[in-house]
């Protein structure tokens, strides 16, 4: 009797071990990487323990489960420490409440077990088991939650030293990369890169972006373009690095600026995104900013700084902080969209239209007009890089003209060869886009001038697009490049800028 009782101990006691076994393995497969999550821990709990299960932080605030009626005095005394434990009968419900550890310092959570059956051996020991398995969940999860803050706080800085140098404010810039990445922005020029994937690659392609730089460069998600990354690079290296990592992931394209000083990221941001355009068709994905001859080098220096500064000269009365911010805004409200233009420099586009608005009072013009615009973007691109006036600045009798910049014999033969692209064409695009621009880009009004379908129009635009090598119908530099060409050609009117100086020759009173 006393042998066969000591065998019937074993045998429960091997079943129990087995069955102990088994729910130690289904608990175990929650700590997979798969399976981390809190509420299918507490979960498998409810069903295994055959109770009501919750898991509360030490402010009440339900982590996972269904919430269970507790003293709150009781709960107190659990997640302060006080009692790593507690084990209770209230109106037929037993309960048991365990501190489950947190890495927070001073933070705890109490896990709430309630059943109508008394808690066995083995119920108590799954519930003591399951407090260490969500302990450990917890930092797990608090952990990662930790590292994305820090990422998204790191990203936030990236950006926002990016929209200061978009504004020309360097100094602060500096002064901000100065804390997290000493030297980053010691310098006085660097390029800008516009790395494109879809939007599901683009936190991926990022990261790649940091380490194939060596993060010594500056890395932004693009906030216009979801599936955009800017790199600001100060190293000459940098882009073929870029054109590396680009070269091996499908679907990824690069373009890159010419160098630029750091003030001039705006517009090495512009020169990056019309060389990412290039980039799409190329098979080795990656393009640089052709430095092909500009207008504006085509045209007499002292000159051009001359009529820049009559032009802008409404602004000069306001605070240089101000006369910046208005600058830079309009310089790439130019360029993009309002929209675009309001996410790249974090502003709202309300904002941007009202600087815009500001900027279009002051010279007391209408950028509607393409050929205001054209003219506007010349100066403000003429202005960036005549910092300093040229020799021969304020030499000449009287200011400077629109007229007299675009009918030097270079320019005119630069504009002669660039329209005469068109003219092979039997469907007259030449015809075509010169009264699309005359239409501000409004294929409608356009149409009805030519007395044909809007969608032709655009068709024809669309179509001068890889003969002229420029971007048309997404307006920016490429397409005031050609609306110059036209003035230059004299196949448009000359715009008015009215916020010259009295007794400019580009004044109203002049015309």
């Amino acid at each position: 009797m006393a042998g066969r009782a000591d065998g019937g101990r074993q045998r429960a006691t091997g079943a129990g071990e087995g069955e102990h076994a088994g729910w130690a393995r289904e608990l175990l497969e929650h700590l997979r990487p798969a399976g981390r999550d809190l509420n299918r821990v507490v979960a498998w709990l409810g069903d295994t323990a055959h109770a009501t299960v919750a898991l509360q932080d030490e402010t009440g605030r339900l982590l996972a489960g269904t919430r269970v009626p507790l003293d709150e005095e009781l709960v107190a005394d659990v997640t302060s420490g006080r009692i790593a434990a507690a084990a209770l009968e209230d109106r037929g419900r037993h309960l048991r409440l365990v501190r489950v550890e947190r890495s927070r310092p001073a933070s705890a959570a109490v896990l709430a077990v309630a059943r109508e059956s008394p808690f066995d051996r083995r119920v108590f020991d799954i519930v003591t088991h399951v407090a260490q398995v969500l302990e450990l969940l917890l930092a797990g999860h608090e952990s990662t939650a930790a590292g994305h803050r820090l990422r998204r706080a790191t990203s936030d800085l990236r950006l926002a030293i990016l929209q200061l140098l978009m504004v020309e404010d360097t100094v602060s810039a500096r002064r901000v990369a100065a804390g997290l990445w000493p030297g980053l922005l010691d310098t006085d020029t660097a390029c800008v890169y516009v790395v494109e994937s879809s939007p599901a690659e683009r936190d991926r392609l990022a990261e790649e972006c940091l380490t194939a730089t060596g993060e010594r460069a500056l890395v932004v998600r693009c906030p216009a373009v979801d599936g955009h990354v800017i790199v600001l690079a100060p190293r000459d290296t940098a882009g073929q690095e870029l054109r590396s990592l680009v070269g091996r992931r499908p679907g990824v394209f690069v373009g890159g600026s010419a160098r630029q000083g750091l003030a001039r990221t705006a517009t090495a941001y512009g020169q990056a995104v019309s060389a990412l355009a290039v980039a799409r068709f190329r098979p080795e994905k990656a393009a640089l900013y052709a430095e092909r001859t500009r207008p504006e080098r085509l045209m007499d220096p002292a000159e051009l700084h001359d009529w820049t500064a009559g032009v802008l000269s409404p602004l000069d009365s306001l605070s240089h902080h101000t006369r910046a911010e208005l600058l830079a805004t309009t310089r790439l409200g130019l360029e993009f969209t309002a929209v675009n233009t309001a996410k790249v420099l974090g502003v709202s586009r309300n904002t941007v239209r009202a600087r815009m608005d500001r900027v279009e009072s002051l010279l007391r013009t209408d950028f509607a007009d393409l050929t205001v615009r054209a003219a506007v973007h010349l100066a403000l691109n003429a202005q960036m890089g005549l910092a300093e006036p040229p020799p021969g600045f304020g030499a000449r009798a009287g200011a400077a003209r629109l007229t007299d910049l675009l009918s030097g014999p270079a320019l005119r033969t630069w504009a002669a060869d660039l329209l005469g692209r068109l003219d092979p064409d039997g469907r007259d695009l030449r015809r075509s886009l010169r009264t699309w621009i005359a239409a501000g880009g409004n294929a409608e009004r356009a149409a009805q001038k030519l007395g044909m379908h809007a969608q032709t129009v655009r068709e024809h635009v669309r179509s001068a697009e890889p003969v002229l090598e420029r971007q048309l119908l997404a307006a920016g530099s490429d397409l005031y490049e050609v609306v110059l060409a036209h003035l230059a050609a004299g196949d448009l009117d000359q715009p008015v800028l009215h916020g010259t100086k009295p007794g400019h020759p580009d004044s109203p009173v002049h015309e």
